[in-house]
């Protein structure tokens, strides 16, 4: 099955986010299980988080044999016009993609609540870690920046630095040119298990996999390719906010 997790964000002050449920999906087997995790603990206790109105209770297993509305809803309709030029923008065959790989990469963000998804990253056999994710931050670079992003090739590599004084987040993982140029950033979500496996001296890699330019926005301008070794006693989104609660 594959996994996302959903973040909330609190409100102002703190605009802290929070991973605070858990969807296992098997789009082929009709098979939809959602669950909360530690994290809407947390944030209940921090940021006084309430349960989803689609879900009322934390300590409940929800099942359905249909993507529930929640995620459905914050997936472009297949009847779109426009839906070609959208899994065209994801990099994703119409002829495969489904909605929990949209979800993946979209992150399923409305304009009317705080919800975000994002996909679980595992470590395969191997010991490595691949995702994929779209450059962000990009409007918020100067215009040097942009202007740099616009030379970017499919192919290209990134460098992947750590940010220790970011104004929003405190810590960040930047996305850099070969020639130090600074581009963007990696979705938060990545963040604290990525400065862990780096300073743990881990092998991390990111590619530029699709440009898109003419229409798109800058949500969906680069899509990103992270790949690395990491050490054998790492595993990442295993902290206690991502687990689920007991039923």
């Amino acid at each position: 099955m594959s996994t996302l997790f959903v973040a909330w964000q609190a409100p102002s002050p703190t605009r802290a986010w929070f991973p605070i449920g858990r969807l296992d999906a098997s789009v082929d087997r009709h098979d939809y299980v959602f669950q909360y995790t530690q994290g809407a603990l947390q944030a209940q206790e921090r940021a006084g988080f309430s349960p989803l109105l689609a879900f009322p209770e934390f300590e409940r297993r929800y099942e359905a044999s249909e993507l529930f509305p929640l995620f459905k809803n914050r997936v472009l309709e297949p009847n779109r016009k426009d839906f070609a030029e959208y899994l065209n923008w994801l990099d994703l065959d119409p002829a495969h993609a489904d909605p929990i790989e949209i979800l993946s990469l979209t992150g399923g963000e409305r304009q009317t609540d705080s919800l975000e998804v994002f996909p679980q990253v595992r470590k395969m056999a191997d010991g490595t870690i691949s995702c994929r994710f779209f450059l962000h931050g990009l409007r918020h670079v100067s215009t040097a920046a942009q202007q740099k992003a616009d030379t970017l090739t499919e192919g290209e590599e990134l460098q992947v630095a750590i940010e220790v004084n970011n104004p929003a987040t405190g810590y960040a993982v930047q996305l850099q040119t070969k020639d130090c140029h600074l581009i963007g950033w990696a979705p938060r979500y990545l963040v604290a298990d990525l400065r862990t496996a780096l300073l743990e001296h881990a092998t991390i890699t990111a590619t530029v996999r699709r440009i898109n330019r003419m229409g798109a926005p800058f949500a969906r301008r680069v899509l990103i390719e992270l790949r690395g070794g990491v050490p054998a006693d790492f595993e990442p989104m295993a902290s206690k906010e991502y687990s689920v609660l007991p039923v």
